[in-house]
């Protein structure tokens, strides 16, 4: 309705509802009518009244989906308007009609602000003749979230959800009530409640809850045939990025089960606050994390390496756009760490305080056929970065490697091996503080399986998976992220950097909580094992038996000291792998990479 149309309904309304207040008043009790005493009473009523609902606003309320705190403005302003009558009556006729203002404002008082809340039952009426048609929904905790959400879901003018039941781990607040829906249960009820009351949505109302904590929530939530949503993180919610009531899909990262890595804030801000970064693989999944990381502890420069142009134009816009309100200058440069000359050039041009390394082939399948790509880039592209980073006399240099790189049975793992052995040797004789990152698989990034099912799930499935009993560690992007730049912290040379992440998981349930978050029941996908594939192993590993420490030298990284070869046998494989043939370059690549056919020794 138009705003004007619904203000001059309301103050017709109004006026004549405070008229007829002042007619029952003194029909009640001075039949005889004193005009003039009725004539001040009504003009001065109706007419404060309206100046005082003017500048409450009360117009402008959406009356439908009221509450209690919208009413007592109504109420205001029927106090204001018949103390101002009783002033009015004193100074202009002598006395004060108490009884009569009495009843007015009683009547007032019930007329205007019932009308106000039957408009509120008639919408109520309304929502519950269509309450059929809406989902079904059980909200997880009886919070100020869940009641946040509740009344959001109750007050919207175009429902979508019907609130049926709550459940809460807190004992003092079962058989309670939240907006009318009583508090059924405590988590372990979910499957029976979801069952008793046809459940279709979960919602999760707890901002604030840990992986953990979720993981058991998940783990009911599963046995049940209901799709599984949550409310936002609750800084997300105080920082204004997203509103309290904007319901999002449960992701697969937030089932790890385990509560990310933190950063020593202070120690890194003195790092890189300031400092010129070069980030190599600028445009991939981690690189372009890492770049967002840095960013926010303000550096001098931060310089965008990669060989993809339209990678390293996407995070260079994204960052030029989120970031130019810093003093921050972004430099793209388009180039291959293979070129040996245009890394020396890079390095000695801009002159980096901190190199991280993300460049790399990483796709076990595609080096296993490829490996002498996997060798120029993985091996020989380190070794130009990481010579060049010695020769100018970079403060730091991070290497990103992989869980693959411990006992490798595959070509990316030896070649990333291999690659810590340039940065382990090197570190021994230089300025600059060498050190390597071990990452478990990283959800989300390029050529990850998590994208690969999830467009299997969307093609209507099956989804493949390569060994029922296939396990994995896994990661977020921003914690692989997070780990490189506490590693640049941690690092005094020659270390390998290893993120606890708690137990590997079987790739089949990291499938079937997929299938689940997507909204469908697993045997309606499928799920189809295709075989191990060349190169893959069963379960993966993050430190040899005799690279372990076990203390933490930061909470959550357990920092290793991997073997090496000494500098004239790694100078030798190196001459070596450029000439081997293909046929034999795989099996050589992984008995170096293992440690067999050379002596080894402890890295420094």
């Amino acid at each position: 309705m138009n705003y004007r149309i619904r203000y001059f309904l309301f103050f017709v309304l109004d006026s004549l509802t405070a008229l007829f207040a002042v007619w029952i008043a003194y029909w009640l009790f001075n039949p005889s009518f004193d005009i003039r005493s009725f004539t001040i009473s009504a003009i001065s009523l109706i007419v404060t009244y309206q100046i005082s609902a003017y500048f409450l606003l009360l117009s402008t309320r959406i009356w439908s989906v009221a509450s209690v705190r919208d009413l007592l403005p109504v109420g205001y302003a029927i106090n204001i308007s018949i103390f101002i009558t009783i002033l009015s009556q004193q100074v202009i006729q002598g006395y004060i009609n108490f009884r009569e203002n009495f009843v007015m404002w009683l009547f007032l008082n019930s007329a205007l602000i019932s009308s106000r809340f039957l408009l509120r039952v008639i919408y109520e009426v309304k929502s519950t003749k269509h309450r059929g048609q809406l989902k079904r929904v059980l909200i997880v905790g009886a919070g100020e979230a869940g009641t946040m959400l509740i009344r959001s879901i109750k007050r919207n003018p175009k429902p979508e959800y019907d609130v049926v039941a709550i459940v809460d781990d807190n004992r003092n607040k079962q058989h309670l009530s939240l907006w009318g829906v009583e508090v059924c249960g405590i988590i372990e009820d979910i499957p029976r409640i979801a069952h008793e009351k046809n459940v279709e949505i979960i919602i999760l109302a707890i901002p604030s809850l840990r992986k953990l904590q979720l993981k058991r929530i998940y783990e009911q939530c599963k046995k049940t045939k209901a799709k599984i949503k949550t409310m936002p993180k609750i800084e997300d919610i105080i920082t204004g990025k997203i509103p309290f009531y904007e319901i999002q899909e449960v992701r697969v990262e937030n089932l790890l089960g385990r509560e990310e890595v933190r950063l020593d804030m202070e120690a890194i801000s003195n790092k890189l606050l300031n400092k010129t970064i070069l980030v190599t693989g600028a445009g991939g999944s981690i690189g372009s994390e890492i770049c967002r990381q840095v960013v926010r502890f303000n550096p001098k420069q931060l310089i965008l390496l990669g060989h993809g142009e339209h990678s390293i134009y996407e995070i260079h816009s994204e960052l030029v756009e989120s970031f130019s309100f810093r003093d921050i200058v972004f430099i793209p440069i388009i180039a291959d760490v293979q070129d040996r000359k245009r890394m020396f050039e890079i390095v000695e041009n801009y002159k980096p305080d901190v190199i991280y390394h993300a460049a790399a082939h990483k796709h076990v399948p595609l080096m296993e056929s490829n490996p002498k790509e996997a060798v120029k880039n993985n091996i020989f592209g380190t070794k130009n970065i990481a010579e060049a980073a010695h020769h100018f006399g970079v403060s730091n240099f991070i290497l990103i490697s992989t869980d693959k790189a411990v006992n490798p049975t595959n070509v990316m793992g030896a070649t990333k091996r291999i690659a810590e052995m340039i940065i382990q040797n090197l570190s021994r004789n230089s300025n600059t503080n060498f050190a390597a990152v071990r990452f478990g698989n990283v959800l989300g990034s390029r050529g990850s399986v998590v994208p690969r099912f999830k467009a299997q799930i969307l093609s209507g499935g099956p989804v493949r998976v390569t060994h029922p009993e296939m396990k994995r560690y896994f990661m977020t992007i921003p914690e692989a992220s997070r780990l490189v730049l506490q590693a640049g912290v941690l690092a005094k040379g020659g270390e390998v950097f290893v993120l606890d992440m708690g137990e590997q998981i079987r790739i089949v349930d990291l499938a079937k909580n997929l299938i689940r978050l997507s909204g469908f029941p697993e045997d309606e996908i499928g799920i189809e094992f295709t075989g191990i594939r060349p190169g893959e192993k069963m379960y993966e590993e993050l430190l040899n038996p005799e690279e372990i420490q076990e203390q933490l030298v930061y909470p959550k990284i357990h920092i290793g000291k991997a073997y090496c070869l000494d500098e004239n046998r790694l100078s030798n494989l190196l001459i070596e792998l450029k000439t081997i043939e293909m046929q034999q370059l795989r099996e050589r690549l992984i008995e170096v990479a293992n440690g067999k056919g050379w002596n080894v020794t402890i890295g420094k």
